[in-house]
């Protein structure tokens, strides 16, 4: 089963748009997640209408990140980007008659709602910004350890 990586692929984004001071195209943008520029301005829309981002046309022109980073929760992203699918878990029968698919589908529905919330919950609790820590973090991890192989060579 495919697995949505929207959500994934706009945080992405937004992380490397908020290290950026100028304006960044579509395209650019794209070739960072490996896909269609179309792609990206049909999700960014999502997020422009959020105030999250902001658009500019014409030569100079691209996407700007214009939010607070320790505002935006994961989960706003997650809602800006259509919401979805969490779980790629499903029933196999949405209204089965066999009475042994009946209790099973409500044994998953009820472990899949709570992992749902959960889920959500925990995106809740997650800004851009903690992302952006972390990145920073990481970044200056691999600073150290590519200047001390350095040194040592």
């Amino acid at each position: 089963m495919k697995r949505d990586s929207k959500l994934s692929k706009m945080l992405h984004i937004l992380i490397h748009m908020a290290e950026w001071d100028d304006p960044i195209t579509s395209e650019d943008l794209a070739e960072m997640i490996r896909t269609n520029p179309v792609v990206v301005r049909r999700v960014l829309a999502g997020l422009r209408e959020r105030g999250y981002v902001h658009s500019e046309k014409g030569h100079g022109g691209g996407w700007m990140l214009v939010c607070d980073l320790k505002k935006v929760m994961l989960r706003d992203v997650y809602e800006a980007v259509g919401s979805p699918p969490l779980l790629a878990i499903g029933h196999r029968t949405e209204a089965p008659g066999c009475l042994v698919e009946q209790a099973v589908n409500a044994a998953l529905g009820d472990a899949l709602q709570e992992a749902e919330t959960a889920l959500l919950s925990r995106l809740g609790e997650i800004s851009l910004a903690d992302l952006s820590t972390d990145f920073h973090q990481r970044y200056a991890q691999q600073f150290k350890q590519t200047k001390r192989a350095h040194d040592t060579a």
